[in-house]
């Protein structure tokens, strides 16, 4: 039976009671005194002889209650430092001074294939086969960056976490397999991307396009095979590989991207790949995995696909027909389960039959298509969007949100976008940021780069390039002249001195008188 006894602090006390169990010839097998709480543990008390027990405590000077417990508070503590250590999914190791194993989570035990108990002692060093890692960790009082270790044959980026406490002085040692890693960066990356509806809400528009667009990519997102995305720049291909594997079985793992067209050939690879210790001059220190380790279980988005080296064509399409890779400088075959999902703004097809792209590979990224409209397909889609970007762009400016006047309504229905969606989102952006009411006409957007065309002079009509810039000078001022009526607010809305708008506003006559 286990008693929790109240008492005054003073000299002795403590004493005292354990003399008052002693007399009754009964067994302590724990003491842990908290002043103003001792807490004993006595097998052998009878729970109908703890009334006279408390009786006879309470005589003691200083003592004021006595109560049954079902445990000591520190085995109650051990026990919930246990299931903590056991519900961990990661590794833990708990290291001394020496770097010495102190205690082992159940997950680390499984990993190294040992019980917990003989697990305890072992130099840190010697478990990972890395003899200079206990050197490292002691050397630099347990301050070290991340690196990659192998336990078991399994990788792992190791984390130190130092133990400052003078009596318990050594470090906590955390170990995350690399799929782990990819959930974690999945979450930084995405996490404006959770939550939405399957992915699929977060495109927008009704257009009949649009509803094709999601409703194909609705059945394709289930299939396990390669996707290939095909659109113009700016349509938003990466969206739509997101929205697909977010409706897909493998929602709950990690989606990570590799722009092609972003990093030479040899950084893309090391990214895809990752590379083994000891590759090449300034690589991590015990290797790096690559995208593929990071995203098993899920997915990986190779944009611009189309700008992938033939040596990475040859590599990847090795990894599309049996899910194995090597790491650069490695000798280890892997296996990972991921889905590819490509895009590209370019004709593969073109690119096939001129030899730049390898047929081979094409076919096995063409398995599953999806075309994505280019914007001047879903022109009613174009002020829905607009308005979307407005209470985004009006919200990072924290302002109140703007609205469009008919005229810029037609200014943006007008406009080609070459650049899409992107395009649309950018020039919105700028209209909003740089507007100063909160009502955006078509000077705001022209100003903003979009349908510029209405305020140029045709090419034909311009007889040379000064000719031309001018043009262009005067139907600017002449538009905006009656919403900023001075040189000076005109000078303070394009951003520029107040002496050169002068000059501009008398060399065409503006105002008319």
């Amino acid at each position: 039976m286990r008693i929790e006894v109240t008492f005054a602090d003073r000299v002795g006390i403590a004493h005292e009671i354990l003399a008052v169990l002693a007399l009754r010839r009964l067994n302590v097998v724990g003491v842990e005194v908290d002043p103003p709480l001792i807490h004993i543990d006595a097998p052998g008390l009878d729970p109908a002889a703890l009334p006279a027990l408390s009786d006879a405590l309470r005589a003691i000077a200083g003592v004021r209650s006595v109560a049954a417990i079902d445990m000591l508070p520190g085995t109650r503590r051990r026990l919930h430092l246990d299931a903590l250590l056991a519900a961990l999914p990661d590794p833990v190791l708990a290291v001394d001074r020496k770097a010495r194993v102190v205690v082992a989570s159940a997950a680390a035990a499984e990993v190294a294939g040992l019980p917990e108990s003989q697990l305890a002692g072992f130099d840190i060093g010697e478990l990972f086969g890395e003899a200079e890692l206990t050197r490292d960790l002691t050397a630099g009082g347990f301050r070290m960056s991340g690196r990659e270790v192998t336990l078991n044959g399994q990788p792992f980026l190791l984390e130190v976490t130092p133990i400052v406490d003078v009596e318990a002085a050594g470090a906590v040692v955390t170990l995350f397999t690399p799929s782990r890693l990819g959930e974690r960066l999945d979450a930084i990356q995405n996490l404006d991307e959770l939550g939405a509806g399957g992915g699929f809400a977060r495109i927008l528009g009704e257009s009949p396009p649009v509803r094709a667009l999601k409703a194909r990519a609705a059945r394709v997102a289930a299939m396990e095979a390669p996707l290939l995305i095909l659109g113009e720049t700016g349509t938003g291909k990466e969206l739509i590989a997101h929205a697909c594997h977010r409706a897909s079985p493998r929602r709950d793992k990690p989606f990570l991207a590799l722009n092609c067209a972003a990093v030479p050939e040899n950084l893309a690879e090391s990214e895809l790949f990752g590379y083994a210790p000891g590759s090449f001059t300034g690589a991590q220190r015990g290797g790096k995995p690559g995208l593929l380790e990071l995203a098993h279980g899920g997915t990986v988005f190779l944009d611009e696909i189309g700008e992938m080296s033939a040596y990475l064509q040859a590599k990847l399409l090795r990894f599309l027909n049996d899910g194995s890779f090597r790491r650069i400088g490695g000798e280890r075959e892997q296996k990972v389960d991921v889905r590819v999902i490509s895009a590209t703004h370019r004709s593969l097809e073109a690119m096939v039959a001129d030899h730049s792209f390898r047929e081979d590979l094409f076919y096995r990224l063409n398995v599953l298509t999806l075309i994505v409209p280019p914007l001047r397909e879903r022109g009613q889609d174009i002020l829905l969007l607009a308005r979307h970007f407005i209470a985004r762009a009006a919200a990072q400016a924290r302002r109140p949100p703007g609205r469009l006047t008919p005229a810029a309504a037609a200014a943006l229905l007008a406009n080609r976008w070459p650049g899409n969606v992107r395009q649309l989102e950018n020039v919105i952006f700028r209209a909003v940021t740089m507007s100063d009411g909160g009502v955006l006409d078509a000077a705001d957007l022209e100003l903003a780069g979009a349908g510029m065309q209405s305020a140029e002079l045709p090419a034909e009509e311009a007889d040379s390039w000064e000719s031309a810039v001018e043009g262009f000078e005067r139907t600017l001022l002449r538009r905006l002249y009656p919403r900023f009526p001075s040189s000076r607010k005109l000078a303070a809305r394009l951003a520029t001195s107040h002496t050169m708008i002068a000059n501009k506003l008398r060399k065409y006559g503006i105002p008319e008188r």
